[in-house]
């Protein structure tokens, strides 16, 4: 049996190594980029043998990366993640997979890039080490071409150590989670994130253009080459050209600097986020040996210490949101389709701006930034020198800060939507004098790399003489987190200097629970490890009425950064809840409280208080329920735009008009339960803006299924998001339902997460059932490459009807 098992799968690798190599021949000339995600074997435990060709993966996995461990195991109070990293399991992990190169790719330098590899990694091609990287977000490559064994098998394998633990304020996952590719050039090539393309003049008739290039020559001898570099408008017609003949000695780096002019440029924006692409390419002779592609998005902005910000002139503030990395029940597996799904929430919210707190984004994050309008904050270390948790990044800094901060500025540099580099947060070196000599060494190492963007970092101190860092001098924008009561003085306690609330709010809520009354406001602790009154089932109520005792509601420093033209905008903590710091439960509670969106992706209601101030569409959101205690005093709180007043009724009957008042952001109205409909509407001069409903629910009679796309790719990528709600008999949500539901999935898909948003459910976020918490939860599909239409099946007990809906699969 064992033998068979060992025949069945070299067989599968043969297959799979025939298919690898079908694909690398079909890679065009210049720069071959390969999806390098497929068949890889990976094992928990510690094996060092792996490096070697011969071993023996019997017993291992195979999967497609990216791929997150941890959120494969089991929450547990004894794992020594402890809370903040979600009580999910860590430890060490190896990745191995054999592939083969076509023959004649000898002439050609090959290498694999890694986006992102939690944490502490090593690895090894054909026995030989290529080396490790520590951090755990930063993006990294190995030339692999001195290593390889052309036209046969070539065996790379991959330690992962995440074992020494705890390690981080938040969840971290485990393993290979972000994108992995092959790539191919000429031997005359551009270097890894060879480029930096600048606008240092933009008018209405002209944009000029700049771009350094960085040749790498890979010949033992010197070479004579071209370089021509096109700007390609989104309409791939050509809009500008230079072609440049150059020289470069044998194994030899080579830089140049070409100018170009952009005639009526159109301007990238929030609105409209429009992006050029610069193309240069190699020529040995008449042979194209590289071709490389540079994102470009022509705009300016300006960070003014008394009007805030502006981009291309006009006056913005920044409406923005803090994100961690992972993506819910993915984990921290990084997917283009969970980013997008969680960009566009936040776009349709009224968001223009990112925080990539506290770490490198994903790639894919900041092309959907640039391709869908947000400013970003970006982000490189949440500790210095000084530890804040036992086996953080702190033990690393003396010998990877300065490698790790200049791969990030190259690597997102040229990404139009990066607005700001932030050199860490809330770091502890503020509060003595090793932050200046610190702050300075940083700031320096960015300002060789970009001198477009400012540099900030996300201060906690605000008395100027007690700040390290802000007496450094070497900070363009200040950032500021939380103490918003102090906002007000920051033009005279910070004269003449440029400022952000680089993170704000720490409000606490958990989707559709209401504690009554709802204008009383708790500081849950009130203090650092001080005992409150908290809810037995570990819930918050979504009034914005409870927060931490460092921030404030969500209203509480809206209505101050809306007033202070010279405060540029702020973050907000957070846009989503994340795994991990539970605050203000211990365990079992395992994810965040703070987010405006739950963690299954599901809008609490602050939500639409934000999207009536943030946009400029209609919003009419009434809440809470109305299923509650006959004759239960119940708060209704509305948010509302474009109008002038709501008008409420119970069962038709008028309840009274109102409308906010000087700085108001909601209206409230207290009522006297009673089952029936409950109904807002909103006028402007008379006219009716916009009406609601709520109906007390019945008892729970079936499920509805909404997809959040019709149809997806059979690429084994795309994914699905199916929100499943438990309603009564004649469709109105039954808010308190918590059933179990059993989910199957049949065609060309799987179930890769499930998740209800509570912030503590001890439940596996990978199971294929998941209970409503009030009434509603998801589940995500992703396609399994089949090319057969999916169909979803949702179950329950207690005589639920179930249901089933379809997902076109193209």
């Amino acid at each position: 049996m064992i033998q068979h098992q060992n025949i069945l799968q070299k067989i599968i690798i043969a297959v799979a190594v025939l298919i690898s190599t079908i694909g690398f021949a079909q890679g065009k000339q210049g720069r071959i980029i390969e999806d390098f995600n497929k068949n890889w074997y990976f094992r928990l435990g510690d094996y060092p043998g792996a490096i070697q060709a011969d071993f023996d993966t019997k017993g291992w996995r195979t999967l497609q990366l990216p791929h997150d461990w941890s959120i494969e195991g089991t929450f547990n109070k004894d794992n020594p993640t402890k809370q903040a990293q979600a009580f999910l399991p860590a430890g060490k992990g190896w990745y191995r997979k054999t592939f083969t190169v076509p023959a004649n790719w000898k002439n050609k330098t090959v290498s694999v890039e890694f986006d992102g590899v939690f944490k502490n990694s090593e690895v090894w091609i054909n026995g030989h080490s290529l080396g490790m990287r520590p951090n755990g977000y930063i993006s990294f490559a190995y030339d692999l071409s001195k290593y390889l064994n052309f036209g046969k098998e070539n065996t790379i394998a991959v330690k992962v150590d995440n074992d020494a633990q705890p390690n981080s304020r938040w969840y971290t996952g485990s393993g290979i989670y972000r994108n992995v590719k092959l790539t191919a050039s000429g031997k005359l090539h551009i270097g890894l994130w060879g480029t930096f393309v600048t606008t240092p003049e933009i008018t209405k008739e002209k944009a000029s253009v700049q771009i350094e290039i960085e040749v790498k020559n890979d010949f033992e001898t010197g070479k004579e080459f071209r370089v021509v570099t096109s700007i390609v408008d989104q309409k791939h017609r050509e809009v500008a050209k230079i072609e440049t003949r150059e020289k470069a000695g044998g194994n030899a780096i080579f830089k140049k600097a070409q100018h170009l002019s952009v005639p009526n440029p159109t301007l990238w924006s929030i609105e409209n986020p429009y992006l050029y692409k610069v193309v240069t390419k190699i020529f040995d002779g008449k042979t194209l040996t590289d071709q490389y592609e540079t994102p470009l998005g022509i705009r300016y902005f300006n960070f003014d210490a008394e009007k805030g910000f502006s981009l291309n002139g006009i006056p913005t503030k920044i409406l923005g949101v803090c994100l961690h990395h992972d993506n819910g029940a993915l984990g921290a597996v990084e997917n283009i389709h969970a980013v997008r799904r969680k960009l566009t929430l936040l776009k349709d919210m009224g968001a223009n701006a990112i925080r990539m707190s506290h770490n490198a984004p994903s790639l894919e994050m900041l092309q959907l930034c640039d391709e869908m309008g947000f400013i970003v904050q970006d982000e490189a270390f949440d500790v210095w020198k000084k530890k804040k948790v036992t086996n953080d990044y702190h033990k690393d800094w003396d010998k990877w800060h300065k490698q790790d901060l200049e791969d990030l500025i190259k690597r997102d540099r040229n990404h139009p939507s990066v607005m700001m580099w932030s050199i860490g947060n809330e770091i502890r070196e503020q509060f003595d004098s090793t932050g200046i000599a610190i702050t300075r060494e940083l700031a320096q190492i960015v300002k060789s790399l970009d001198k477009t963007r400012p540099v900030t970092s996300a201060l906690t101190e605000n008395i100027p003489e007690k700040n390290f860092i802000y007496q450094s001098g070497a900070l363009d924008l200040l950032g500021f987190n939380y103490k918003h009561e102090d906002y007000k003085d920051f033009s005279n306690r910070f004269k003449g200097q440029k400022i952000i609330a680089s993170e704000s709010v720490s409000a606490l809520e958990t989707r559709g629970h209401y504690d009554q009354p709802s204008d009383i406001i708790k500081v849950w602790p009130p203090k650092h490890n001080a005992p409150f009154d908290g809810n037995k089932d570990f819930t918050v109520s979504a009034y914005d009425q409870v927060k931490s005792y460092w921030g404030s509601t969500h209203e509480e420093t809206w209505k101050t950064i809306k007033k202070l033209d010279y405060m540029a905008g702020l973050f907000v903590w957070t846009g989503f809840d994340y795994l991990g710091e539970p605050d203000p439960y211990p365990y079992p509670a395992r994810s965040s409280y703070f987010g405006i969106i739950d963690l299954a992706g599901l809008p609490k209601d602050v939500y639409y208080m934000y999207q009536s101030e943030w946009t400029t569409q209609p919003v009419l959101h009434i809440f809470p329920n109305w299923n509650w205690a006959k004759d239960q005093e119940v708060d209704v709180w509305a948010y509302y735009n474009n109008a002038d007043e709501v008008e409420l009724f119970l069962n038709g009957k008028s309840l009274g008009k109102k409308s906010k008042q000087n700085d108001e952001l909601h209206i409230s109205w207290r009522v006297t339960f009673e089952p029936g409909t409950l109904k807002a509407i909103s006028k402007k001069e008379g006219k009716v803006v916009l009406e609601k409903e709520i109906h007390t629910a019945g008892t729970a009679a079936k499920i509805d299924l909404k997809t959040d796309k019709p149809i997806i790719r059979k690429d084994g990528y795309d994914l699905v998001y199916v929100t499943v709600s438990v309603v009564d008999a004649v469709g109105n949500l039954v808010p308190d339902a918590n059933d179990l539901i059993d989910f199957e999935v049949t065609g060309g898909g799987k179930i890769v997460g499930t998740d209800n948003g509570y912030q503590a459910g001890l439940e596996s976020l990978k199971a294929t059932s998941c209970k409503a918490f009030n009434g509603k939860c998801i589940v995500i599909i992703q396609s399994n490459t089949k090319a057969e239409n999916i169909r979803l099946t949702a179950s329950a007990s207690n005589g639920i009807q179930r249901a089933s809906i379809a997902v076109k699969v193209e």
